[in-house]
């Protein structure tokens, strides 16, 4: 039986973790965590606010996803908008989820995010 989502991973090319780090620790404000020593050694970073997860893991033949994305509620989202905006990431807002405010961004590898609050 399903029990909750440990973690969600999203792919980047190699060499991209200085960029990844700025962004989900620096723009989202995460915290990134340790991987284990066996997985560290190939490369990407792993970060984490309260039980959110998110893995970025490194693809050689790496495509951003443009479609696919976590969708992570978020509180005082004008706010936390507005300090994406603030740091460079784009924000796009989209009225289509009713009962909900939403927006989608970028990380710097062009993988989707969907940040929302519940109205």
């Amino acid at each position: 039986m399903l029990l909750a989502v440990d973690h969600v991973q999203l792919a980047a090319p190699p060499g991209s973790e200085d960029e990844l780090r700025a962004y989900y620790a620096g723009v989202l404000g995460m915290t990134e965590i340790p991987k284990p020593p066996a997985l560290a050694a190939r490369g990407g970073c792993w970060f984490q606010a309260g039980t959110v997860r998110l893995h970025l893991g490194v693809e050689d033949a790496f495509r951003p996803a443009k479609k696919a994305h976590p969708g992570l509620r978020v509180t005082r989202i004008e706010a936390y908008a507005a300090r994406l905006s603030a740091k460079g990431a784009p924000v796009t807002w989209d009225d289509n989820l009713p009962g909900h405010l939403r927006f989608y961004s970028e990380d710097p590898v062009g993988n989707r995010l969907e940040f929302l609050q519940s109205r």
